[in-house]
C-alpha cells in the first residue's frame, strides 16, 4: 500500500518562497509517476506539476511554470515542490499524489487518473 504524507505548507508572503514535500512509502517508485495538484475553496481540484520517478522528466501547468519547480529526491523517497514568487491566486490546499506507471500528457495531468494521495497541505499566499 503507497503512503503519502504532504509537509511544508504554511503562510507565505507574494513573491516569497515555500517548499512543499512529499513523503512516499510502501513502493519502489522507479515505475511510479508522482504529481502535485490543488484545490482552492469552491474549485474544482486542478494539476500542479508532476514527474517521473525514474529519469525525473517532468511537466507543469501553465500558471505556474517558470515559478514552482517539481523533483525528487530517490535516497529520500521523497518528492518536492519548490513555490517561488506565489502569488495570492496560488492559495489552496496542495496534495500530492501517485499513479502507478509511466505517463504522459493529459493522462498524468488528470486528477482522475491517480491511485495514491496524501491528506494535503494549506498553502495561504498573502498580498
Amino acid at each position: 500500500q503507497v503512503h503519502l504524507v504532504e509537509s511544508g505548507g504554511g503562510l507565505v508572503q507574494a513573491g516569497g518562497s515555500l517548499r512543499l514535500a512529499c513523503a512516499a512509502s510502501g513502493r519502489t517508485f522507479s515505475s511510479y509517476t508522482l504529481g502535485w495538484f490543488r484545490q482552492a475553496p469552491g474549485k474544482e481540484r486542478e494539476f500542479v506539476a508532476f514527474i517521473r520517478w525514474s529519469g525525473g522528466s517532468t511537466s507543469y501547468a501553465d500558471y505556474v511554470k517558470g515559478r514552482f519547480t517539481i523533483s525528487r529526491d530517490n535516497a529520500k523517497n521523497t518528492m518536492y515542490l519548490q513555490m517561488n514568487s506565489p502569488k495570492p491566486e496560488d492559495t489552496a490546499v496542495y496534495y500530492c499524489a501517485a499513479l502507478g506507471g509511466i505517463y504522459w500528457g493529459n493522462y498524468a495531468r488528470s486528477a482522475g487518473s491517480y491511485e495514491y494521495w496524501g491528506q494535503g497541505t494549506q498553502v495561504t499566499v498573502s498580498s
